[in-house]
């Protein structure tokens, strides 16, 4: 089983948009910190206040956002896209074909990517 750690802005924003992603709530440790299943996919969610989220000694700031992500694979792009639609979450390009399908990447609603993929057929 995987674990991904996302940095999130607040645990309740961002829960719906999971949630329409299939993932379940494991754990949820007060209003900083939740953890989320899919299949063999654990995700933590590190809110304010996490030891995560914490100012490092170099004086940097962990937050949320940039180009690596977690990838869920659906059967239908457009169903999940419009599933997803309500939750705050912000597209990043309309969806792209490639040779093994077709993907976009979503963020979720502290601007965290994840890639929708449905495989060719």
């Amino acid at each position: 089983m995987a674990v991904v750690r996302y940095l999130v802005k607040s645990i309740d924003e961002v829960l719906p948009f999971y949630a329409s992603l299939g993932f379940e709530i494991i754990e949820r440790w007060g209003p900083p910190f939740a953890v989320l299943a899919r299949a063999d996919l654990t995700l933590w969610l590190s809110g304010p206040g996490s030891s995560a989220s914490r100012l490092l000694a170099d004086g940097s700031l962990p937050g949320s956002g940039g180009w690596n992500r977690i990838v869920i694979e659906v059967s239908d792009l457009a169903k999940t896209m419009a599933e997803i639609k309500p939750t705050a979450a912000r597209f990043r390009s309309e969806p792209i074909s490639g040779p093994g399908g077709i993907q976009v990447v979503v963020e979720d609603p502290s601007g965290n990517p994840v890639e929708l993929f449905q495989a060719g057929k």
